[in-house]
């Protein structure tokens, strides 16, 4: 009964911080707007029967763009499956952002009861969903796959508890696919997470009396998220250099740190987001602390515990002021951030940790008083945060149909092209030199076929975006494409000879794509392998 209780208190909260999505339309933000158009670009993949979507038809004026590539596939798959359920693209969308609100409550409350007990978990379910960067990220950013991505932290923890506590493939299982799905979620949100699930790893290895069999079997579960989250990080990270991603973001990070000040208070802006880590956690961090220094000497489990959530939150702190312009300099992989500030991602997991920890070393009715006093005051402090600041309407075909924009700032845009295209074209296949008639017969995603009648030997602009896959065939021949015309940048153009033939252009697997595509297959057959073994063995 008390843990129902708990839970339902945790949903109650939940339901409270997204109650503004039921209003009709939705938010006007920074990015939700391009999350809905890219959503509905990758169902159309998934309706083509394209399971894995690299290309977006649609955007960049129609010429189409490899941003489904680069981009966390997990919260469009969900949408995907709401709307094939009936729902628009917008109310999907808005569906994925409050099943993740509540639902990342929901598993901190799990991850955090394990270890403390109910109190401790409703303490930390509702510092999780209402740490001030989660309103940002929900109304003022709508940055989807961050959002998603907090669902899988508590869990991918707590994957890896329940098997330290007992080693059975279900377990093993569960904490694989949570490592999966935080990566398929937000792979830079997973990037700095997975120190924080490493070091959890190393201290229940050094808390089990059975150290090397604990540590294959947490290894094992991190190694099978990655191996089965292949398909997406392997090609996003080994084809991003055919795009302008280190060109676009260069130095971008240099104006995009913290000032201390703006930790501790900041006006609420829907323009400018709100850097804030919110007076509660740090009265949190600061109670963390005294904790530290009481259970230094005696303590040596609690001390081990708090003191690494305590300087994880401080060097995630410390890596968004400019004091730390030296390392992001020197640390390549810390620009493809962008945004210093994101590493609040960081607190809000380790301070919602903290507070379920020192909750549970309070006792009798005080600590009932502190929860509730401080539930009553985290309410009061986020009013603010709870509201949307402007609400739009736009018909589905608005997403569905040609999209005047590439939705990014151009960093997925091939190294060989323009950033953005500026207006949409005439024809999609068009002669540019010769004398050709040409009729399209069919046109799917990453196909398109046509028919080509010309007097003597014509140049051909197929006017779609050139990137590593795409092949044109005439006649079933493959015929060479060149995409770095001046006159055409980006582009595909090729030369059919005289006579009437079929032409295709067709967009296939890479062999980076390919390569991340056996990596996943072997997670999945390794992972069933497992569980046939047992089966059988039994």
């Amino acid at each position: 009964m008390i843990s129902r209780i708990s839970v339902l208190i945790v949903l109650l909260f939940g339901l409270l911080a997204i109650v503004d999505l039921l209003h009709p339309g939705f938010a006007v933000t920074h990015d939700g707007q391009d999350h809905i158009a890219r959503i509905a670009n990758f169902y159309q993949n998934l309706s083509e029967g394209i399971l894995i979507p690299r290309w977006a038809e649609n955007l960049n004026w129609g010429y189409g763009h490899p941003i489904l590539e680069f981009l966390y596939p997990f919260p469009s798959y969900v949408a995907s499956l709401l709307h094939f359920f009936g729902f628009s693209f917008v109310e999907s969308t808005k569906l994925v952002f409050a099943i993740a609100m509540i639902a990342s409550g929901v598993g901190m409350y799990l991850f955090a009861q394990k270890q403390w007990g109910y109190t401790s978990g409703i303490v930390s379910g509702i510092l999780y969903m209402y740490a001030p960067y989660r309103f940002v990220d929900l109304y003022v950013r709508g940055d989807i796959g961050e959002h998603v991505a907090f669902v899988f932290i508590p869990l991918a923890l707590l994957g890896m508890y329940l098997v330290f506590e007992k080693k059975t493939l279900s377990r093993f299982i569960f904490a694989s696919i949570s490592v999966a799905l935080l990566i398929l979620s937000h792979n830079a949100i997973a990037l700095m997470v997975t120190p924080l699930l490493i070091i959890y790893m190393l201290y229940l290895i050094w808390l089990d009396t059975w150290k090397r069999k604990t540590m294959i079997w947490l290894f094992g579960s991190i190694f099978f998220g990655f191996l089965l989250s292949s398909f997406f990080w392997v090609p996003a990270l080994l084809e991003g250099q055919y795009t302008l991603r280190n060109i676009v973001t260069k130095g971008e990070y240099a104006s995009r740190f913290v000032d201390f000040s703006q930790l501790f208070y900041g006006k609420w802006s829907y323009g400018t987001p709100s850097m804030q880590l919110g007076i509660v956690y740090w009265i949190v961090l600061v109670a963390s602390i005294v904790l530290l220094l009481r259970f230094w000497k005696k303590e040596k489990v609690k001390r081990v515990f708090l003191g690494g959530l305590i300087l994880y939150t401080a060097a995630a702190i410390f890596l968004m002021l400019p004091y730390a312009q030296f390392i992001w300099q020197k640390v390549m992989l810390l620009q493809n951030f962008q945004f210093p500030w994101r590493f609040l991602a960081v607190p809000v997991v380790t301070i919602s940790l903290l507070g379920g920890f020192c909750v549970a070393q309070i006792s009798g009715v005080k600590k009932y008083v502190v929860v509730v006093s401080l539930c009553c005051i985290l309410l009061f402090l986020s009013r603010e945060y709870f509201h949307a600041k402007s609400y739009a309407e736009k018909p589905e075909s608005f997403f569905t149909g040609i999209y005047n924009s590439t939705t990014d700032t151009g960093e997925s845009a091939p190294v060989w092209s323009v950033r953005f295209m500026l207006g949409r074209f005439d024809k999609p296949l068009e002669p540019i030199s010769g004398n050709a008639l040409v009729t399209q017969e069919k046109r799917f995603v990453t196909m398109h076929s046509y028919t080509v009648s010309s007097q003597g030997e014509s140049r051909l602009l197929e006017n779609t975006l050139y990137f590593p896959g795409w092949r044109v065939t005439v006649d079933g021949k493959q015929v060479g494409v060149e995409f770095q015309d001046p006159m055409y940048r980006g582009l595909m153009t090729f030369l059919v000879p005289d006579g009437t033939h079929t032409v295709s252009v067709a967009y296939q697997e890479s062999k980076f794509r390919l390569f991340g595509d056996i990596l996943s297959l072997i997670g999945i057959g390794g992972l069933l392998f497992l569980f046939l073994l047992k089966r059988f063995s039994k």
